[in-house]
């Protein structure tokens, strides 16, 4: 059995795994899906967020998980923005996890950003008109009542009734951070990029050009929204569960 460490995406929190981290742990693995220091914290605590703070959080907590598992394998893994995480982890520490998955995920090459990479994107007026900044830019909140079509328009109705009222702010400042990769460390460890069809966030356009920015994964297609942890959560934990490495 093995250990998977699940890194929410923007304005969300750990939380969102809930579904497919109950099938991991019916099946026998542990699963942790911790949220990220200062998501929805105060104007001050946001604006000191990095991306680097973010990482080593994130590598912590796969140590802690190899170590509970008496050297098991732990598979890192990240939604959305969570993928500029999983970079970062695992570039601070690849002997902590034995391979990454990006789920309709930022998954960037050395010297990207976040923000950078919305400049090659194509124009996505539904999502943007759902952002707001706050905190004199520090961060962007989302509005709940227009979120549910763009973030997960194919999941069960009463799951996203209850998701859309825990977003939090989300701190502006790894956006803009950017990726710092060498192929000895991030690039030595096996990947999965698990893209989502019908996602209207990441449209899939922009998930095959990550792919192609940075080639070498292995690719699951799901026919998901932006939010397959909701609307396909079987299958997500089949993709996975298949990166644990042989």
């Amino acid at each position: 059995m093995a250990g998977f460490v699940l890194i929410h995406g923007s304005w969300h929190g750990g939380w969102c795994f809930d579904p497919v981290a109950a099938l991991l742990r019916a099946r026998g693995h542990t699963v942790v899906a911790p949220t990220l220091p200062g998501m929805g914290g105060t104007a001050e605590e946001l604006a000191a967020v990095t991306l680097g703070e973010w990482g080593e959080f994130a590598a912590q907590h796969c140590r802690d998980l190899k170590a509970q598992l008496g050297g098991g394998p732990v598979v890192l893994g990240g939604h959305s923005r969570g993928g500029l995480v999983v970079s970062t982890a695992a570039e601070r520490d690849p002997s902590a996890m034995d391979a990454l998955v990006y789920v309709c995920a930022m998954m960037l090459p050395s010297g990207s950003s976040r923000a950078e990479f919305k400049t090659m994107e194509e124009p996505n007026p539904d999502f943007d008109a759902i952002i707001s900044k706050v905190h004199d830019g520090a961060a962007t909140v989302v509005d709940p009542a227009l979120a549910g079509p763009i973030f997960a328009q194919l999941s069960p109705p009463e799951l996203v009734a209850g998701v859309l009222p825990r977003l939090v702010a989300e701190p502006h400042g790894p956006r803009s951070e950017p990726l710092v990769l060498t192929a000895e460390r991030w690039g030595s460890l096996p990947r999965t990029y698990v893209e989502c069809t019908e996602d209207r966030t990441i449209p899939i356009a922009s998930q095959r050009r990550m792919q192609a920015m940075s080639p070498g994964a292995r690719v699951v297609t799901l026919d998901a929204d932006h939010s397959p942890y909701l609307s396909r959560p079987q299958q997500l934990a089949d993709a996975l569960e298949g990166a644990i490495p042989a």
